[in-house]
């Protein structure tokens, strides 16, 4: 009874432990095995060095899934292609963990997300950090994909170059330009230049543009010392306060609003007035003017005797009413009564 007793607890033991070690499996990362999972493949051509099985993989910082597989392209397509006609790419596949609607929408979107520049490349996380493998929306005219002759087993994404791999381009081909640059040719030409500009300095009047150049500042310094004089004037800070005065008061006025009334009739008069004008009147109003002004210079021209003996008769006119005004000055009382009355001679009386 002891032996199968102890026989049971080591049984019990070792189930527990069974258990809680696939509990502690499907914890760390079983649970992957139940979900849904969407592999795509991109190629590069250049190198990969940093990333790895394992690496993230990244959307714009966001991870999604991580690195599966990492072979050359020869490996995987090109076996039976001759070794110059390769195209000796760096195939890397990514896998995504997901739940299953997430999957089938990436899958029926994919496409089209390729088309819109989804585009994959290598990047660091900061300057000495991990390489993961990014996703991003870049250019797709700028980043069109890479030509190959096989059908991909997975979707493909095109890839772009990384960053670090862009800048360590353009070193090389500085570097090119560099070694083909003739050092010694640019070595004579700045002897050269620095020669001719040692001759130049040498041939220059260096009294007399100091003579100048001292002459130059003793006027400058009078200027300034005019410049002090007038300054310390007492009457530059009347000047001042009256500038800052005026400048109060054509500030108040036009912050009148009588100003901007004023303005805005004027404003309103001159529409109405570009409105007149674009309206024709303006134009008949004139030919009205003219008509009628031809009219009276061949009026005056008919009658012009009438007018002449009308003007005479006029300064006749004048004349009497002249002497009008001298006869009532003289003798008002004999102008509106008239002279005496005759003498009335009765019958029977003597002369």
């Amino acid at each position: 009874m002891t032996e199968e007793r102890g026989y049971y607890r080591l049984g019990v033991f070792v189930f527990v432990s069974l258990v809680v070690l696939f509990g502690a499996l499907f914890l760390l990362g079983g649970r992957s095995l139940f979900q849904s999972t969407f592999v795509f493949e991109t190629y590069f051509n250049d190198s990969v060095a940093g990333l790895e099985v394992g690496s993230p993989v990244r959307f714009r910082g966001v991870s999604f899934g991580q690195v599966s597989a990492i072979q050359p392209s020869f490996t995987e397509y090109e076996w039976d292609v001759p070794v110059g006609k390769r195209h000796d790419y760096i195939v890397v596949r990514a896998t995504f963990s997901q739940s299953r609607e997430w999957i089938e929408r990436i899958r029926q979107q994919a496409q089209d997300l390729v088309k819109e520049g989804l585009r994959a490349q290598t990047q660091w996380a900061g300057i000495t950090g991990q390489q993961f493998l990014g996703l991003d929306i870049l250019d797709p005219a700028e980043y069109p994909p890479l030509p190959f002759d096989w059908k991909p087993k997975h979707l493909y994404i095109p890839s772009a170059p990384s960053g670090i791999s862009q800048l360590i381009a353009n070193a090389q081909r500085f570097l090119t330009k560099l070694d083909k640059l003739d050092l010694q040719a640019v070595e004579r030409n700045v002897n050269a230049l620095l020669q001719n500009l040692n001759n130049k300095v040498s041939e220059l009047p260096v009294a007399e543009l100091s003579a100048e150049a001292s002459s130059v500042l003793t006027d400058a310094h009078t200027t300034i010392g005019h410049l002090d004089a007038i300054l310390t004037r007492p009457d530059i800070p009347v000047l001042l306060r009256n500038l800052a005065q005026g400048s109060g008061r054509l500030d108040g006025l036009l912050g009148d609003p009588g100003l901007k009334r004023t303005v805005d009739n004027v404003a309103d008069f001159s529409d109405r007035l570009r409105r007149f004008a674009a309206s024709g009147e303006l134009d008949r109003t004139v030919r009205r003017i003219d008509d009628l002004a031809s009219r009276l210079d061949g009026t005056v021209q008919d009658n012009r005797y009438d007018v002449r003996a009308i003007v005479q008769d006029l300064r006749v006119a004048a004349d009497n009413i002249r002497t009008l005004s001298d006869n009532l000055k003289r003798n008002p009382a004999g102008v509106l009564l008239g002279g005496p009355p005759e003498k009335v001679q009765f019958p029977g009386k003597s002369q």
